[in-house]
């Protein structure tokens, strides 16, 4: 009784691992002996008047597979090429352990760590060029879905854009991506799309919204973003029916910018005061009497930028109510750009735009297939009956 029992865990696990190995490895060859009998005709070593070809030996070859790396015993036909239905000619990889590399990369795991990880798990490395030539086969499909047709109408966008770091004749360059999402009328998120600019500028983002418009994107009556440059001009031309939202929150920033550190708490308070009001004309009295404190306080600046363009933050007070807290501002959009620079952080500079696009978009698609699309983001049902009542959007 007073012996303790030990159990070698580690020594039990690479036991079964090798069981499980084994018996995978046996029940291969054995379909594959299965298959070359078929298109014979007959058995090995059987005498038979419908035998149609015969064995010529064998060729191995490994195959890495998620109970780790087995040899195969090809059979080899005499009069025919062996095609067999169980693995793909040259194919060196079970297909759920490739889904599993690509998984790992877009799930933000860089390409060193992506080695050290299968050799763990399966033991052999796959090469950096391994991974790289598993990605291209999703990038045909990731640029399928970004020129694919927007569908139904879309009553909010929210546009922004971020910056990242590419290699460019020996220099690293700054390369911008802009990315837009949509509410449909179903009330549902969704990613409408990406592209590589240059810059935040009116040509960059005017290519953007003809790729959105040529591609279906209808129905839109509020932009929400920040103040981009040539981003408002843009939408007027390709979007004249949508009203443009400033970020509250990218506003706020502006101010304090011009606002000395210790007053910045207080200036903030008398910020948030004016979203808060009932309805656009308390919140236009609001904003002129803190645009009078501001000059009581010598922050003359301060004053001019909130005289000059805080109307431009009371547009979605002419939406309902029940969406104001979505609408004030670019926070849905703000929390996939962070995902996307936590995804490109691991790389750094990228060797070229394209794959740069191709990362960013890749991981919004996987985002737009395992998380949005069940979830639904607002009902929409007030806007669209005030349509019906003949009230329209103010």
């Amino acid at each position: 009784m007073g012996q303790v029992i030990q159990i070698d865990e580690a020594r039990i696990r690479d036991h079964l691992g090798e069981m499980v190995r084994g018996t995978v490895e046996e029940a291969l060859n054995a379909m594959l002996d299965a298959e070359a009998d078929r298109l014979c005709g007959a058995g090995r070593y059987e005498r038979s008047e419908g035998r149609k070809d015969t064995r010529a030996g064998s060729y191995e070859r490994s195959l890495d597979t998620k109970a780790g790396k087995v040899s195969l015993k090809v059979p080899k036909l005499r009069r025919q090429t062996f095609e067999t239905a169980i693995i793909e000619r040259y194919q060196r990889r079970e297909s759920s352990v490739e889904e599993a590399l690509i998984e790992m990369y877009l799930a933000g795991v860089s390409v060193r760590r992506v080695e050290d990880i299968t050799e763990a798990l399966w033991g052999t490395r796959v090469s950096p060029g391994t991974v790289s030539n598993l990605n291209k086969k999703i990038y045909a499909k990731i640029d399928a879905w970004r020129h694919r047709k927007i569908e139904g109408d879309h009553p909010y966008v929210f546009l922004d854009g971020i910056v990242m770091k590419r290699s460019w004749a020996g220099e690293v360059r700054n390369v911008s991506l802009l990315v837009a999402i949509g509410v449909t009328r179903e009330g549902y998120r969704e990613i409408l799309g990406i592209v590589e600019g240059p810059k935040e500028d009116k040509s960059g983002w005017s290519a953007f919204l003809r790729h959105l418009v040529d591609r279906g994107l209808s129905g839109v009556q509020l932009i929400v973003s920040d103040a981009c440059r040539g981003l408002v001009e843009s939408a007027a031309e390709f979007l004249p029916d949508a009203q443009w939202q400033r970020c509250v929150v990218h506003f706020y920033r502006n101010v304090f910018s011009l606002v000395p550190a210790g007053k910045v708490r207080d200036v903030a308070k008398m910020l948030k005061a004016i979203h808060a009001q009932e309805d656009h004309r308390a919140a236009a009295e609001k904003m002129a009497a803190i645009v009078a404190d501001l000059r009581a306080m010598r922050l003359s600046k301060a004053a001019d930028l909130l005289e000059e363009h805080g109307h431009e933050t009371l547009t979605f007070y002419g939406f309902p109510d029940s969406h104001w807290i979505k609408l004030r501002t670019n926070n849905p959009l703000e929390r996939i750009m962070r995902e996307i620079r936590r995804r490109t952080r691991v790389v750094g500079a990228f060797p070229d735009g394209k794959s740069c696009l191709n990362l960013a978009a890749a991981r919004l698609r996987h985002i737009a297939g395992t998380q949005w699309s069940t979830r639904k983001y607002m009902n929409m049902t007030p806007l669209f009956a005030d349509q019906t009542k003949g009230a329209g959007v103010a």
